[in-house]
């Protein structure tokens, strides 16, 4: 990363983390919950100090985001879609952010939130975001679908990313919906139509970058 406000907005980001704890201390019990189930009930807690820990997880991805680029063999195709990656490098710990407040919120009042469906709709707007980026992206070894066939040919690699950004954007648009008017007993079917709409569309755009990198060997073969 190289532009200075984006790496600093992605650390404000990260560290934002730590400031809500540290606000909501007081206020919280000595046992916060940290996993809910497919139906959005609470199925493991632990000591609210364990909070600081899942706020490393924000500082340490922004620290492998910002160099991680200059380790990577292919880090000139990076300046084709820097706007994009500074962009992924921001979004990205907002994620840890929105995971801490639901976090905190339902430590101080429990049950006071959906829970499942906030954070498959969180979910889904963010596959949606990444899907809309993902074909836009180049040959690089830490971001897109890095199949050895993508990053053997660049049209491989357009063509993969593109069907992949599909993928990720069908998830998310599917689900959205569910998010918002499934009945409370079918919640599963949010998870279920994302899953199957990623493990599907996933082993398709394997299969598919497989498929171009053949007719790509096989046309230089006639050529």
């Amino acid at each position: 990363m190289k532009n200075k406000k984006a790496i600093a907005l992605m650390w404000l980001l990260s560290l934002l983390p730590f400031l809500l704890v540290a606000l909501f201390w007081n206020r919280m019990p000595e046992l916060v919950p940290i996993h809910w189930n497919a139906a959005g009930q609470v199925d493991n807690y632990a000591s609210k100090s364990f909070l600081w820990w899942l706020c490393v997880i924000s500082p340490v991805m922004a620290l492998l985001l910002q160099f991680l680029p200059r380790l990577d063999p292919k880090k000139k195709n990076y300046e084709k879609f820097q706007n994009l990656y500074d962009l992924v490098a921001i979004s990205l710990p907002c994620i840890t952010v929105f995971v801490m407040g639901i976090t905190i919120a339902e430590a101080i009042n429990p049950g006071g939130l959906k829970v499942g469906r906030l954070i498959m709709g969180f979910l889904s707007l963010l596959f949606m975001f990444l899907g809309n980026l993902m074909g836009k992206i180049k040959t690089n070894w830490f971001m897109g679908i890095r199949t050895p066939w993508a990053l053997s040919d660049p049209d491989v690699w357009n063509k993969t990313n593109r069907m992949g950004g599909r993928v990720f954007f069908l998830a998310g648009l599917v689900t959205l919906p569910l998010c918002l008017f499934v009945p409370a007993e079918m919640e599963g079917l949010m998870i279920a139509a994302m899953l199957g709409i990623m493990l599907v569309g996933t082993a398709a755009t394997y299969i598919m970058s497989w498929k171009w990198f053949q007719d790509k060997k096989d046309q230089h073969k006639e050529d």
